[in-house]
């Protein structure tokens, strides 16, 4: 048995897009797959994957619910003591008529619930997570943030950023606290990648944001999960606490 087939992998917000993407190039490398989200589509994703040959199962879950994501361990079963990765993906975005909102014009419940989506969501999963890759002795625990973190976006809100950059930092801590335990947590940020928010966003945008790409194009979603797999496998033992930026040079520090 592969050393993949033994180290589950859970993939929040995979019922569509980024996170199925990403569940599904895990599951092609062996790992068992949960896939987590709050759409009843991820039902259909986690039976594509079976039907491939590969271990899925789906999971309904808001991030955001305390109870929701404590009740994992017993949803999972077996499963769950081989928890092995973690792949935080799960984020909103809110839009009005495909634009962002500005900070005066934001409501503070849409503030509270992005926050509770993006931010609180990886502290709840990776809170829990954490006691069984202690017990393993090995674990990966992946962020996937955004270039909004880095730079002002014309394109995601305020909050959007800021949830973001939190979960970044968030990840470095994380890092430090959990390197002796054999542990490693990292963040993936994604420039403008092929998705329905992109797709959905006011006319003008995209081709704007298109020409500050050096590589020409917008990425796919194929793109980031061959770097999430990276940062899952034991290629990346030596990396934590770092950020890969995917956006084909849209943003070099």
């Amino acid at each position: 048995m592969s050393k993949t087939a033994n180290r589950v992998a859970l993939v929040t917000g995979a019922a569509r897009g980024l996170g199925a993407a990403i569940a599904k190039k895990l599951a092609e490398n062996g790992h068992p797959v949960v896939l987590a989200d709050v759409l009843e589509q991820v039902e259909d994703t986690a039976v594509r994957l079976r039907e491939a040959g590969h271990q899925a199962r789906a999971v309904r879950l808001d991030v955001a619910d305390e109870a929701a994501v404590g009740a994992l361990p017993q949803a999972l079963g077996d499963w769950w003591p081989r928890l092995s990765v973690l792949v935080n993906n799960a984020g909103i975005s809110p839009k009005v008529e495909g634009r962002k909102r500005k900070v005066v014009e934001i409501p503070l419940e849409e503030w509270n619930r992005v926050l509770a989506v993006n931010l609180t969501g990886p502290f709840l999963l990776s809170k829990l997570c954490i006691p069984v890759m202690q017990a393993q002795g090995w674990g990966r625990i992946i962020m996937i943030t955004s270039q909004a973190a880095h730079v002002p976006s014309t394109i995601t809100g305020a909050y959007y950023g800021a949830s973001k950059a939190g979960l970044m930092g968030f990840a470095r801590n994380l890092a430090a606290e959990l390197g002796p335990d054999g542990i490693t947590v990292n963040s993936v940020a994604p420039g403008r990648i092929m998705s329905d928010m992109v797709r959905g966003a006011a006319p003008g945008m995209n081709e704007a944001f298109l020409a500050r790409i050096p590589l020409g194009r917008f990425g796919e979603p194929e793109d980031v999960a061959e770097v999430v797999a990276f940062l899952a496998s034991d290629a990346a033992a030596y990396l934590t606490g770092t950020t890969i930026d995917v956006g084909g040079g849209s943003y070099m520090p």
